[in-house]
């Protein structure tokens, strides 16, 4: 018997139950999939020799994460690559923003937008040079970080205090107008905004855009080489050398409780794998609380709680075989490795607004990636492997664009979906279709199908908006790994701090398992369980 099982085989159960395996515990990981991964996994499907990542392929936030370099899978064989130029903000016109891996070059870039732009974006970058590295201690332990907090708010007297706190939780638009005259900074900014499901007018949207943007400035947007694949193998090449099992194909259908306790998983195939210690669920909150675990083992108030849970936007996304370079008109984008394309800031609340209206978007915000450009070994000199993804609505209840898009995403509307984002591309590359070869699309059902915590394509684990992070998370109140059922524990981007790939969530679900084990602890519930019994005071 295992003392712990992790269901799912994404980042987070993967970091888990290292961090598990690293304390001496025993590890069964059980993946549904007959691959694991999750949301970080690449193949060769769209054409033979070209190397795609199916979700995820950028990863700043695991660049950036205390909790991945302390697992220091370079030993494992995991290389990192990174585009001559981090991120590029394409416009129409031809006119291009560029994050440049220089600040200096960077700053140049805004002053061609308005003079004193670069400055501006050296002082926010000097910001984040003073706080950035108590922020991401902050973000990533356990809510509350009394810790991080108090050394982040020390320093935060000296950068700007309340001043500075106050721009974090401005809406993207409004910050890029306090501190940028032209457009190039402020699109920066409400880009990456949008990398969540923050639009320009969002309570913190500014904040999420400057945080991604100062990450992008620090440690680039990195890839693994080879594909995506290679940062899952790495894990479970980790976890296997110190003695954890994953098992594939093993679709949990519910966690087990007796005594008031999660004591086992039960798969779909009938079997119960049961746990000495603990069961770390790196599945959805919705999932968790409403399929795995039985209500009756809940508190009403969770269950009526979770009945408000909102998940982040749907994604469509689109794969493509390129027998060339995209051809760029702005030159400024053909050495990025990421590519917004929007039509400025108003374009993205244009987007944003027809979302929020249930409607599909008639001229979607791209994320684009050009996975070639970052890492060569993706497909063949001279050619390109590339992908961009947009936001459509869970419930669509009309068509901002001509196709009649009703969300059934039928093939006849996957198609025409895909035909209007490369539409996007086009505009800023015109010719970008007569290099295409082969593509996939991957509409919101295929992405669940896929990875069923991708629910109706939504890839971060619920909203990142301010009302549903921090100790609301996924419910107000939470914030923690902890669950209702002693020895559960959530473990996957529902959790706190949410979406992206950096291991947080499932780092501090073993941490609290580990706590929870401890001898103090148990000597602890010991004692009250006596005292209890006794009739006499707890100590």
């Amino acid at each position: 018997m295992p003392d712990a099982v992790v269901i799912g085989a994404g980042p987070n159960g993967l970091v888990a139950a290292n961090l598990l395996a690293d304390e001496g515990w025993s590890v069964e990981v059980l993946e549904a999939q007959d691959r694991p991964g999750g949301a970080v996994r690449s193949d060769s499907g769209v054409l033979p020799g070209y190397v795609h990542d199916l979700f995820s392929a950028f990863y700043p936030l695991a660049a950036a994460s205390p909790v991945l370099a302390g697992l220091d899978l370079g030993r494992e064989g995991l290389r990192w690559a990174r585009a001559p130029r981090v991120l590029a903000h394409h416009l129409p016109d031809g006119r291009c923003a560029v994050l440049d891996a220089s600040p200096e070059r960077t700053a140049e870039g805004l002053d061609a937008f308005a003079a004193g732009d670069g400055e501006a974006w050296e002082r926010l970058y000097e910001v984040w040079q003073r706080l950035g590295d108590d922020i991401v201690r902050a973000l990533f332990t356990p809510f509350p970080p009394v810790r991080a907090a108090g050394r982040l708010a020390a320093r935060m007297r000296g950068a700007g205090g309340l001043s500075l706190a106050r721009t974090l939780l401005l809406p993207v638009r409004r910050l890029g107008e306090e501190h940028f005259r032209g457009e190039g900074g402020r699109l920066l900014l409400a880009g990456n905004a949008l990398h969540a499901d923050l639009g320009p007018e969002a309570a913190g949207s500014g904040g999420y855009g400057w945080l991604m943007s100062m990450l992008g400035q620090h440690v680039g947007f990195p890839a693994p080489v080879g594909g995506a694949s290679a940062l899952t193998d790495a894990l479970v090449s980790r976890l296997r050398r110190r003695g954890g099992t994953v098992r594939c194909g093993q679709e949990a259908a519910g966690v087990v409780v007796r005594g008031g306790r999660a004591v086992a998983v039960r798969t779909a195939g009938g079997e119960e794998v049961r746990a000495n210690r603990a069961v770390l669920a790196d599945v959805s909150a919705p999932a968790l609380y409403g399929r795995l675990v039985d209500r009756d083992h809940l508190p009403p108030s969770l269950s009526a709680a979770m009945d408000r849970f909102q998940w982040d936007y749907a994604t469509f996304k689109v794969d493509w075989a390129l027998d060339r370079p995209v051809p760029w008109t702005s030159p400024g984008a053909s050495e990025a490795g990421t590519v917004h394309l929007a039509d400025g800031v108003d374009g993205l609340t244009r987007f944003a607004a027809q979302l929020a209206c249930g409607q599909v978007p008639s001229r979607p915000f791209l994320v684009l990636g050009q996975m070639t450009t970052t890492d060569p070994s993706r497909s063949p000199a001279g050619t390109e492997s590339a992908w961009a993804y947009t936001h459509v609505p869970h419930e669509v209840r009309g068509d901002a664009g001509p196709a009649g898009i009703r969300g059934i995403w039928d093939e006849a509307e996957r198609e025409a979906m895909a035909d209007r984002v490369e539409a996007q591309v086009e505009r800023c590359a015109p010719g970008f279709r007569d290099g295409v070869r082969a593509r996939r699309v991957l509409a919101p059902p295929t992405l669940q199908a896929l990875d069923a915590n991708l629910h109706g394509g939504a890839i971060n684990g619920g909203t990142a908006s301010l009302h549903q992070q921090l100790l609301f998370r996924p419910l107000p109140g939470t914030g923690r790994p902890e669950t209702p059922v002693p020895g559960l524990y959530l473990a996957s981007a529902s959790a706190h701090p949410g979406g992206g790939v950096h291991g947080a969530p499932g780092a501090n679900a073993a941490r609290a398992a580990l706590r929870s084990r401890s001898p103090r602890r148990l000597l602890a519930r010991a004692q009250h369980t006596l005292a209890r019994r006794s009739g006499e005071p707890r100590p």
